[in-house]
């Protein structure tokens, strides 16, 4: 079977009020593209009728594909289970719920033409989101910035085209905890920006709420830097000055004879110490629960049922086929 051009990979939770619209702009896009495409639908476990219409789009259209997981197990892992599967030179991920605007896909596309091996989407604007949730975003892709080795663009989401050299380097990163965007911009290659205004959902609620933020925001931290471990050293430290000085004020009051009960010297003492060991063995916490995730060497996801897909191939997803590699498999333009 010959490879498509293009291949969209768009997880799907809970997403029932989006699909009908979705279809239409997914239709209008790909009749404008002069190439060959698949679309990779991932449900990711919903609970309403998202799966039963998926299926029924599928049905009349041979080039949706379905892939359905056993239970909802998170968006990255859904993004990941279409990378293994798309079979594009070009393979774009994007959301259901239409704030990723199909119609910016054409612009990835011009951009790949040219030479680029990924195109990521820039939001320039963040419409019918709340203060705070733009304000905790723009410090968090900041925070990343200052914390990792790697570079990660600012205000970037996981929307992006990539080259199928890339689509093979990031099957072979099997971590549990996945930073979808963090890691490709760990593989390389050349890597350009598309600016556009990101509409609110078009239908539906948030699947990202605060917890889910904050939890996405660890793995990210922790997946990719050392640094919080590094506060062991720093804050060991700033606990040792402090001891030092309260302990020169201990002595000077001694002398002085401005002797009192050591209750608050000793009370401040142990206040510094628990709080400082407290703090590192949370963080130690984090980075030894990931050792644990990943020895354990669980799959990914597991897939309940596929729909106009071929079998899956039973050889691990970081084993390359014959001919398959990123030398032999660089997009023609």
């Amino acid at each position: 079977m010959q490879r498509p051009a293009l291949s969209l990979i768009i997880p799907v939770y809970n997403e029932e009020a989006n699909i009908a619209e979705l279809d239409r702009r997914l239709k209008d896009l790909l009749r404008e593209i002069n190439e060959t495409w698949e679309v990779v639908f991932v449900d990711d476990g919903s609970q309403d009728r998202s799966p039963e219409m998926l299926h029924e789009l599928a049905a009349a259209e041979p080039r949706y594909k379905v892939i359905s997981f056993s239970r909802n197990f998170g968006h990255q892992a859904a993004i990941t289970a279409g990378i293994d599967r798309a079979e594009g030179d070009a393979v774009v991920i994007m959301d259901a719920d239409l704030q990723d605007p199909p119609e910016v896909v054409m612009q990835m596309i011009q951009k790949w033409r040219e030479g680029s091996d990924v195109v990521y989407g820039q939001r320039s604007r963040r419409h019918g989101e709340s203060i705070f949730k733009r304000s905790t975003a723009a410090a968090f892709y900041r925070l990343l910035r200052m914390l990792l080795p790697i570079e990660i663009p600012l205000d970037t989401g996981d929307f992006r085209l990539m080259s199928r050299r890339v689509i093979l380097s990031m099957r072979a990163l099997r971590e549990q905890h996945r930073f979808v965007r963090a890691m490709v911009s760990w593989v390389g290659f050349k890597q350009t920006a598309v600016q556009y205004e990101r509409p609110e959902r078009f239908a539906g609620e948030t699947k990202y709420p605060l917890r889910k933020m904050m939890r996405f925001a660890i793995d990210g931290i922790t997946s990719f830097s050392i640094v919080p471990l590094r506060l062991a050293t720093w804050l060991g430290l700033l606990s040792g000055l402090l001891a030092i000085v309260t302990s020169a004020w201990a002595l000077y009051s001694a002398i002085a004879g401005q002797t009192v009960p050591g209750w608050a010297t000793i009370m401040i003492a142990v206040a510094l110490a628990a709080s400082a060991q407290l703090i590192m063995t949370g963080i130690l916490g984090e980075y030894i629960g990931r050792i644990y995730e990943e020895v354990k060497r669980r799959p990914l996801y597991v897939v309940a049922d596929t729909l106009n897909l071929p079998p899956a191939d039973r050889s691990p997803p970081s084993v390359q086929k014959t001919g398959d590699t990123p030398e032999a498999s660089k997009k023609t333009r």
